[in-house]
């Protein structure tokens, strides 16, 4: 066995709290070396009446390595391990410091889990599992309240700009709530809603109050009230990364420079504050002027800052913030934050906005999830661009599920698009087949899955702003059939909790493979997805747990034959069968 591709640490990822009772230990090896692996453990004060060996199963894997799994439930809460590798015949025991081939005498050497500390363990909120979020951009949303308008508005439905405006807001949120409930949302993420200059309002001018043009606190409250008597949660948007060049305490910095007694409260590199070849004399969020970078450092930063997370969730009752750039803000000012929000609402969702690996971020001080544009990247480059197959998508989904502890992967943000990307069907090139598909792998993984406005509808876009068109309300004008079809995806994700918190192991995914299968298992509930995503039909042969099973989407009955299951797609095809026991 080739024992330098062999790798585990004692936290992280590897070896963590599930829950207040529950360890689970992970290994890595090399992709195919090794045929059994057991965790030796046991309780280091009792070791010789509690040791035993746990058989792991090989949980995901990706284009190098595999990934070995167990769980514990310790008698006190605290384990001493190691493992026991095995390649057919041979056996090789790992300890903390070494590798040796007989068995070590004493725990000493091995591996420890200390203590389950209750506070320690990362509790992400269990609703998120079971929520569909919707995103919406309110100013393209729907027009509620005209008396609102900005003096430049234009008729709804015109070519988005970045600098123009059509009037959407709180209000039209209310007035459309039945077609999320028709839908089947279960939760809304906004964008920002604080008063702001722009259309985006990522350029925060007063974070203690609602942009005029979308209402004020008590439209806001009515909003959260009227979602939540419909099982709908409310997220915010937190733009804690930078203010606007509006916000009071930079507004006073523009005007007295070194003199302003807010100057620490941003990164400024030099007076006066004169922008030369685009770059401004001040951090600030990528190299925009009006976007200043705040000192989240600074004491009264960082107290302002926090009084604004606990203020809106306790004033109008949302259910968890996202926050915007989250990657560039310090650790410990995260770590605050977490703090305060969980305390306010210990049930609220903390999002951050990463695109990348995030590891860092989720360990259970800061946030408990991601916004996970690797599971983006992945599904669009398999799905929508072709440009990946079936053994590297599978790959790359298991590389995913490997760095993270399961809390996290249960309750990750899985998007297609967003305000910031170019729409789904977009970049699908118009075809609604691939979409159907993209959007199907999304409804039947871990994680919550979030809709962009006005996907369900057949709506396109390209990049900012073309993205953020107007929301399309005339039923003439959209694809009911595509809207029915994101409903009964929802309603299948419902209704089989192994789709949302079962695993996943992958039947099909060849090398070249424009096929793909998986199943998602949670006790009795067996759920097998099969997609092909060729231009030309083609056969599943898959072998199969059960003999019965049946079509979810026609209700038809299917038996496997000799432990094998055979399913003919079309072109683009897709069918989702569960296992009758």
């Amino acid at each position: 066995m080739l024992l330098e591709a062999i790798y585990h640490r004692p936290r992280l990822n590897w070896s963590y709290a599930y829950d207040e009772t529950t360890i689970h230990l992970r290994l890595r090896a090399k992709k195919g070396d090794l045929t059994e692996v057991f965790a030796w453990a046991g309780d280091k004060y009792a070791w010789d009446a509690t040791k035993e060996l746990i058989p792991m199963t090989l949980f995901t894997s990706d284009s190098m390595f595999d990934y070995w799994e167990c769980e514990s439930v310790p008698l006190h809460r605290r384990l001493k391990y190691g493992f026991l590798l095995q390649k057919d015949n041979e056996r090789i025991w790992m300890t903390e410091s070494e590798f040796q081939t007989n068995r070590p005498e004493n725990p000493n050497k091995l591996f420890e889990f200390p203590f389950i500390n209750r506070i320690d363990v990362f509790t992400p909120p269990a609703w998120v599992k079971d929520t569909v979020f919707y995103q919406i951009f309110p100013e393209r949303f729907a027009n509620g309240d005209p008396s609102l308008d900005p003096k430049n508005v234009l008729p709804w439905g015109g070519t988005p700009a970045p600098d123009n405006f059509f009037g959407g807001d709180l209000q039209g949120v209310i007035d459309h709530l039945d077609h999320l409930s028709e839908l089947g949302i279960t939760g809304i993420y906004f964008t920002p809603v604080f008063s702001a200059t722009t259309n985006h309002k990522y350029d925060t001018e007063d974070y203690m109050s609602i942009d005029p043009h979308f209402g004020d606190t008590q439209t806001l409250k009515k909003l959260v009230d009227a979602c939540h008597e419909r099982g709908i949660r409310v997220l915010l948007d937190a733009v804690f990364n930078h203010s606007g060049r509006t916000f009071a305490p930079f507004v006073d910095v523009l005007e007295k420079g070194e003199a302003s007694r807010y100057k620490d409260w941003f990164h400024i590199h030099r007076f006066p504050l004169e922008v030369i070849d685009g770059i401004p004399p001040y951090d600030a969020f990528a190299f925009e002027p009006m976007m200043p970078k705040l000192n989240t450092e600074n004491p009264e930063v960082k107290e302002y800052l926090l009084k604004v997370a606990e203020y809106w969730i306790k004033e109008t009752g949302i259910d968890g913030w996202r926050l915007d750039v989250a990657n560039e803000v310090d650790h410990e000012f995260w770590r605050d934050f977490r703090k305060v929000v969980k305390k306010a609402n210990p049930d609220a969702y903390i999002l951050g906005e990463i695109w990348h690996e995030s590891a860092p971020w989720l360990e259970g001080d800061k946030f408990d999830a991601v916004m996970n544009y690797p599971f983006t990247d992945a599904v669009l480059d398999f799905f929508v661009h072709g440009s990946l197959d079936a053994e590297g998508f599978a790959n790359s989904i298991g590389r995913q599920l490997s760095r993270y502890p399961l809390q996290a992967s249960e309750v990750a943000f899985n998007l297609l698009d967003s305000h910031d990307t170019p729409r789904l069907l977009t970049l699908a090139g118009g075809d609604k087949k691939k979409m159907k598909l993209a959007a199907l792998f999304q409804f039947t993984y871990m994680g919550t899955p979030c809709i962009y406005y006005g996907d369900e509808i057949g709506m396109d876009g390209g990049g900012d702003p073309d993205c953020r068109k107007c929301m399309e309300w005339d039923p003439e004008k959209q694809d009911r059939a595509l809207f029915d079809f994101y409903r009964r995806l929802i309603d299948i994700r419902a209704s089989h909790p192994a789709l949302r918190t079962g695993t996943i192991t992958f039947l099909e995914a060849a090398s070249h493979g424009t096929k793909l299968a998986y199943e998602r298992r949670l006790g009795d509930d067996i759920v097998i997805v099969m997609v092909n995503t060729d231009e030309t039909a083609q056969t599943l042969r898959i072998d199969a747990s059960e003999s019965r099973w049946e079509n979810v989407l026609t209700g038809d009955p299917l038996r496997a034959d000799r432990g094998k299951l055979t399913v003919k797609l079309p072109a683009y095809g897709y069918t989702i069968i569960k296992a009758v026991i």
